[in-house]
Parts: structure tokens; sequence; C-alpha cells
């Protein structure tokens, strides 16, 4: 995922193929497996970014809330 992060989509049936053209395995549950990762890892690096540029939910104190206090 280093070297070809724009490889990987996220999605596991573009995943696989991805990991079958990069890596050489021994046995197709070895390469879903390596796949399955991937496309996880990408999930949840997507949902971190969503998190991240999401506005504060009502409630919560913004972060200028917290510079004036």
């Amino acid at each position: 995922m280093r070297r070809y992060p724009d490889r990987f989509a996220g999605e596991f049936e573009a995943d696989k193929k991805a990991v079958n053209e990069l890596v050489i395995t021994k046995s197709k549950r070895l390469r879903n497996r390596i796949a399955g990762y991937i496309t996880r890892l990408k999930s949840v690096q997507a949902a971190r970014e969503a998190a991240m540029q999401a506005p504060p939910e009502p409630g919560e104190p913004s972060s200028s809330d917290m510079e004036s206090a």
C-alpha cells in the first residue's frame, strides 16, 4: 500500500485484482486475505478523513469556543 496507494480502491474485487497483479501469492486464500486487509484499511482511512472534515455537532464545543475560554 505504501508503494502503490492509488492502485487500491477500497472495494474488495478491485483490490483483489490489484493484489493479484502486484503480489505473487501461493494460494487464492492468501491473496483474498491480503485484499480484505487492504480493503479494511482503506475503509477505516476514509472514515477517519470524513470525521476530520465533518463540522462539529450541536452541543460540542468548537475550536473557536475553546480559544475564547
